[in-house]
């Protein structure tokens, strides 16, 4: 069956949307989502929130949180209202749930949020939110539509789910599993950043051919409230056309505007100190929420010298004892503009991690909260990855000796710290500064909050149609297995891991590959460990290669248990084996062993990890 339309959803970090483009028309909308904002209180907002209440359950009457499409309600809060609860409930609300699966340190199956909550009851994991979450913009997507007279069959659609570039193959798996899990089938994954660009492309129409050109480099730059995400799309001229082609991508960094707002938040509540007027722990979050609408305030219009604070108490005179300060322009600049996004050098890196031995375990936060800093890595070591290939080279136009980054010649923006001019020139200002006063260019019409769904759901047109340009991209990183050495064993030496490249960078959807010439052995009728690593800046690197080091030379990908089936052999004898590597059409990673001596075949999947 052809599609009919195609359907791509945004699920944020801190909020998701949904866009849905008409194959036929080619017209793309945005689709307002229905959402609880209060007991027995519904509206419609472009964006959700992506926050889970999980309500006591003598906290509010019985049926007081009916749904258009379940009069029973959701067993939790999702959206705005879940937002706002939570922010006086803390220990009930669950924010940051995508940022846990890509956690290297935790089962994403296991129930541990709210994290560090000492609710009594039932505790969702990361896996499971974002089920909650894509099942809701799914049902609230088909009322909307319903309600205005329009009804899709999701099976006659191509449905995109988009990820951030930096993702790992397990957190893209996972994602990929939730959706099907909450009714929205096979899903397609496209990397965030892309999905601006094409976004951008498609507001652009025609003219963006006009406004960049062969021999460009573009900096898609992501950051949002929990993340900053990076990518570098290189243009290039193939007889006579114009070509597009993702060289690069960051990594998954855990730094955004709500760190902005901590900061905020941590300024004001100085100057409250300072003025002998103490908050309790209730009274700083609600703070920190009053920072964030007077950031968005000041930053919105620049003609403003301050804006209001106002933090309430929990106490019965409420007004008596609300505690009133401000947030001036000088402060805004300093916290905000200075202190995130500083006039660093390219030189300047970021610190690696905390100087403490014994830390809080929770998400990995970037230990630096420069966001320049990490722009000025991810240029180094995309400069790095282009080194690595030399088809790579050739694309940017080669590689000048000397050069510390991989300097783009233009930028577009993404997420909703960059709604903010002032960030948005420190930025260009920032590249310019390490590009030798050479100005780069920012490319102007960008929509922050939606851009990605609207893109996403661009991309799902251009896929089903054949129809227009579409990004090369493939693997965002090259993908390794561990391999233990063959050697004698030695008292007292551990001989390294080696590493088996079996996916390279770039590999496209729909491809398989045979690593020709080699065997290698696997053990059969037990559980096995499978040691998984990957690459972001070994782009030269080719399926077979085999590294002597893996450990030292590569990125930990995860550690998976698989219980492989016996053959016709004695329980755990090694068994020869090829494997073929496969990314499917939806882009999952897949690799597969083949017994030389048969028809039998084994699939070890990026799945959940395991200690």
């Amino acid at each position: 069956m052809s599609a009919r339309f195609s359907l791509a959803i945004d699920l944020g970090t801190s909020n998701s949307a949904i866009a849905i483009a008409d194959l036929e028309s080619g017209e793309t909308r945005i689709i307002e989502i229905a959402q609880t904002l209060g007991p027995n209180q519904i509206g419609e907002m472009p964006t959700l929130p992506s926050a889970i209440y999980i309500p006591h359950s003598e906290e509010f009457p019985e049926s007081s949180f009916p749904m258009p499409w379940n009069d029973a309600g959701e067993r939790v809060l999702i959206g705005q209202f879940a937002r706002e609860r939570g922010a006086l409930v803390p220990d009930r609300l669950v924010t940051s749930a995508k940022s846990w699966l890509s956690n290297p340190h935790v089962d994403p199956k296991q129930q541990i949020l709210p994290w560090r909550s000492d609710m009594a009851e039932e505790k969702l994991s990361p896996f499971e939110c974002s089920r909650l979450y894509l099942q809701h913009l799914r049902d609230a997507f088909l009322h909307t539509e319903r309600v205005q007279g329009r009804d899709w069959d999701l099976s006659e659609g191509e449905i995109v789910v988009t990820v951030p570039a930096s993702f790992d193959e397990v957190a893209r798996s996972l994602t990929a599993e939730a959706a099907k899990a909450a009714g929205l089938g096979d899903v397609i994954l496209l990397e965030e950043p892309q999905a601006a660009f094409y976004a951008w492309m498609a507001q652009m129409r025609r003219e963006w051919r006009n406004l960049i050109a062969d021999g460009d480099i573009v900096l898609v730059c992501d950051v949002g409230g929990g993340t900053a995400d990076f990518s570098l799309i290189a243009v290039t001229d193939v007889e006579g056309r114009l070509e597009l082609e993702r060289v690069s991508v960051g990594e998954h960094i855990l730094l955004g505007g709500d760190n902005m707002d901590l900061a905020l938040a941590y300024a004001l509540n100085a100057k409250l100190e300072a003025a002998g007027k103490r908050l309790d722990s209730w009274q700083f979050l609600a703070l920190v929420h009053a920072a964030s609408k007077a950031k968005i305030v000041l930053f919105e219009d620049g003609g403003l010298a301050q804006a209001p604070i106002a933090v309430p108490s929990r106490g019965s005179s409420l007004l008596a004892k609300t505690v009133s300060t401000t947030l001036d322009r000088e402060t805004l600049e300093q916290v905000v503009v200075d202190g995130f996004f500083a006039r660093t050098s390219v030189d300047d890196l970021p610190r690696e991690s905390h100087a403490g031995g014994l830390q809080e375990f929770g998400l990995p936060f970037a230990p630096d909260p420069v966001v320049s800093k990490h722009i000025a890595r991810f240029l180094a070591q995309s400069l790095q990855n282009v080194k690595a290939s030399e088809k790579l080279a050739v694309l940017v136009g080669g590689v000048s000796a000397g050069t510390q980054v991989l300097m783009p010649t233009a930028v577009l923006f993404n997420g909703g710290v960059f709604k903010a001019a002032p960030i948005r020139t420190r930025v260009l200002d920032l590249l310019a500064s390490w590009n030798g006063g050479e100005p780069v260019r920012e490319l102007q019409g960008f929509e922050p909050d939606l851009a990605v769904a609207r893109g996403g759901a661009i991309y799902g047109r251009l896929r089903a149609t054949g129809k227009g340009m579409r990004i090369k991209a493939g693997a965002a990183r090259s993908y390794y297995i561990g391999l233990e050495t063959s050697m004698p064993a030695i008292p007292g030496y551990k001989p390294p891991l080696k590493a088996l490249c079996v996916v390279p960078q770039g590999m496209q959807e729909g491809t398989e590959l045979l690593i020709e010439g080699r065997e290698f052995g696997l053990v059969t009728g037990r559980t096995a460990e499978f040691q998984f690593f990957s690459s972001s800046v070994r782009s030269g690197d080719t399926p077979g290669q085999i590294l002597p080091d893996a450990e030292r030379e590569l990125d930990d990908a995860g550690l998976l248990e698989v219980a492989i089936p016996p053959l016709d052999v004695p329980m755990g004898q090694v068994v020869p084996v090829r494997v073929s590597p496969v990314v499917t059409e939806l882009g999952i990673l897949e690799l597969w062993m083949s017994h030389t001596n048969s028809d039998r075949r084994w699939k070890v999947e990026f799945q959940v990890r395991t200690e």
